[in-house]
């Protein structure tokens, strides 16, 4: 299974033929969508793209494409969440994925904000799996995580002056718990996986106009890194640079 997460930003208004380029041209059979508010911009991806299969709900960022045969699909507000995470159950055989778009802002205090909301995510997805007695044990956290990774280099030169200002005052560096607490958790971060020298093999998602930080991540429970085949930022066709802020990220998936 390929699988893509997709920022789109600020619903993809006026942007749904570019946005369906980037897409087509990385043939997913899935896509994960953050900032995807407007139903109606979603559904003309999902035509353009020839996905049989959308969900979107209006003023929701999560959303998702897919030409697998999807069984459910339901939003869900864990405590403590900003966005919804969104849960999509697909045919048999496939991993459970779960969208998520985490606040935004880099600063202790927001990543702080960010770390209690991860927080009721994961518990939100675990009190599913003991629900359903463990019945997708292989699945999938997508999405933009607005965190950076523990180790990972960080220049916030080309950042506008008042973010440099936040992070200045909160210590001259980006707070990890976000990630750090995936990693805790028993999950592996699909870029890092298959590219572990941070230094040659950054993997920067944002912005596309000056790439210096990753903000977008796959997951999948250690058990099954395995199945991890390969993971692209995508920065073709020409029409990426133009139809979000951000690079989507491509993982390949294996079924064993």
């Amino acid at each position: 299974m390929r699988l893509l997460t997709y920022n789109i930003r600020e619903g993809g208004v006026g942007r749904a033929e570019a946005i369906a380029e980037v897409i087509t041209a990385a043939r997913p059979d899935v896509v994960a969508l953050q900032e995807a508010r407007d139903p109606a911009v979603v559904e003309r991806i999902a035509t353009l793209g020839g996905f049989p299969f959308w969900g979107a709900r209006r003023d929701h960022s999560t959303g998702f494409l897919s030409r697998a045969p999807v069984l459910k699909h339901e939003w869900r507000h864990p405590p403590r969440t900003r966005h919804a995470l969104l849960e999509v159950a697909l045919a048999d055989g496939l991993p459970r994925l779960f969208v998520l778009h985490l606040r935004a802002w880099f600063s202790r205090w927001t990543e702080q904000r960010r770390a209690i909301e991860l927080r009721g995510l994961l518990d939100g997805i675990r009190a599913q799996l003991v629900h359903e007695q463990h019945a997708f044990a292989f699945h999938v956290l997508a999405g933009d995580f607005n965190a950076l990774a523990p180790g990972e280099r960080f220049d916030p030169s080309p950042m506008p002056a008042w973010i440099r200002g936040m992070i200045w005052l909160s210590g001259r560096d980006i707070a990890r718990s976000t990630i750090e607490m995936m990693r805790s958790d028993g999950y592996v971060d699909a870029w890092r996986t298959t590219h572990p020298d941070s230094e040659r093999e950054p993997g920067y998602t944002f912005p596309v106009w000056s790439p210096h930080v990753r903000l977008d991540y796959v997951f999948t429970p250690t058990p099954y890194a395995s199945r991890i085949a390969g993971c692209e930022v995508r920065r073709t066709p020409d029409a990426a640079r133009t139809a979000s802020d951000h690079f989507p990220l491509l993982v390949e998936l294996t079924d064993t």
